[in-house]
């Protein structure tokens, strides 16, 4: 048996007086404190970035297939739909990982009531498109409905197109395309969403493609892009190669004329993602700052055990007891005092992000952070491993300071009151 554990179980972490230390109460509140900060932290960056991402891969397709000379003329390069959509449809090997695809079509629009005007651009969609998402987040009236044949002019507006034209599901407002002349629709809005995503709803109103293709010229093949989105959105870079080799294959295949590109949702959105990744350099400093503060207060919480159980190592290394053996002793002692404060600490920091979880009791401002409150995702994979990076801290912070048992000198500790 390991009789230094043994020992150190026998012996406990209030005084001679059976008294805890306030000094050992300080540090037990600063390892708990640490602990709990630690855990909101991640949970909350997690769920900032669980939560935005999420925002983004539902409004923008997970892969973007545009043609190869997009941004030729005002009426954008145009993608053949059916190619695309045959194309990915009757290859094996990723026809199964796609989700969903549609046949999109972007134009720039201005919205005009009788009070004011707003430039946005109408998102045309096919009815392959996944209204889903968009759905969760009607706050009146509908999505609009597509299907192959004329919508009727329905589309969806934002609540910030709502408040500032003052419009409302049912009411109807005149949509000006404007190319090299002017093109006017009196489209019927069918609901209003809110995703306090400002890029997006400041910018999108969305509807039937036979719109745009109308307003165009277009057949009913023709579009801006295809909107592919996939099952597993887990590395999306080295899908879009994929599909872009497949489009490239097929197209010298079939001798077309047509060249595409593919980009994913990471791309399109490169500063949505570089500011998310500037999240986890502030989760690595607040965890850096706690671990110091826990390994300080660890430090003084060894010293303030030691010099009130002084006497108790003098009269061990009297009996013959080694440095190493006492050193061992103590640090499963002050163990105890980490175990105790991992429990309260874990118990505190997960029930206050179940609480903000599911009551949402510290709110937002969705103009500022796109979203109404403060996100929380707890991961069991991450809490184990801030648990187990404390416990391994913990353990070298006290090898360390437990050196300061090998000074002592068993004469001097015998007429040490």
């Amino acid at each position: 048996m390991n009789h230094e554990l043994y020992i150190a179980r026998r012996m406990t972490l209030s005084s001679e007086r059976q008294q805890v230390s306030p000094s050992l109460t300080v540090a037990l509140v600063g390892i708990v404190l640490a602990v709990v900060v630690m855990i909101l932290s991640v949970a909350v960056v997690m769920g900032f970035k669980n939560e935005i991402a999420g925002k983004i891969m539902n409004l923008d397709a997970h892969l973007r297939v545009t043609n190869a000379a997009l941004g030729i003329d005002d009426n954008y390069a145009t993608v053949n739909g059916r190619e695309v959509l045959e194309a990915i449809a009757g290859d094996s090997a990723f026809a199964p990982m796609v989700r969903s695809m549609s046949l999109v079509a972007d134009k720039s629009a201005i919205l005009k009531t009788d009070n004011d005007f707003m430039g946005i651009i109408m998102r045309g969609v096919d009815k392959r498109y996944d209204f889903s998402y968009l759905q969760s987040k009607i706050i009146e009236g509908a999505p609009p409905v597509v299907s192959d044949t004329a919508t009727g002019g329905q589309i969806v507006i934002s609540k910030t197109v709502s408040n500032r034209l003052q419009l409302h599901a049912g009411d109807k407002v005149l949509t000006y395309f404007i190319d090299s002349t002017v093109k006017v629709r009196n489209l019927m809005v069918s609901g209003v969403f809110e995703t306090d995503l400002e890029a997006f709803d400041n910018a999108y109103i969305v509807g039937g493609i036979d719109i745009v293709q109308g307003v165009n010229g277009w057949n009913g093949d023709t579009g801006t892009q295809v909107a592919v989105n996939l099952k597993d959105t887990r590395d999306l870079d080295n899908r879009g190669y994929q599909l872009y080799t497949l489009l490239a294959q097929n197209t010298v295949q079939h001798e077309s004329q047509n060249l595409f590109f593919v980009t994913s949702t990471h791309q399109n959105n490169v500063a949505f993602f570089a500011w998310l990744d500037m999240l986890d350099m502030n989760v690595v400093i607040i965890l850096t700052l706690m671990m110091i503060v826990a390994a300080f207060t660890l430090i003084s919480a060894m010293l303030m055990i030691v010099l009130e159980r002084i006497r108790i190592i003098g009269n061990f290394k009297a009996m013959g007891a080694t440095n190493g053996t006492i050193r061992r002793i103590f640090i499963y002692l002050t163990g105890k005092l980490i175990l105790k404060a991992l429990i309260i600490g874990n118990a505190i920091g997960i029930g206050l992000a179940l609480l903000q979880q599911y009551a949402h009791i510290v709110r937002l401002d969705p103009e500022s952070y796109y979203m109404p409150f403060v996100p929380i995702h707890l991961s069991i994979p991450a809490l184990l491993m801030l648990n187990v990076g404390i416990i391994i801290v913990s353990y070298l912070t006290l090898l360390g300071a437990s050196h300061i048992i090998s000074t002592i000198k068993p004469t001097a500790t015998m007429r040490f009151e």
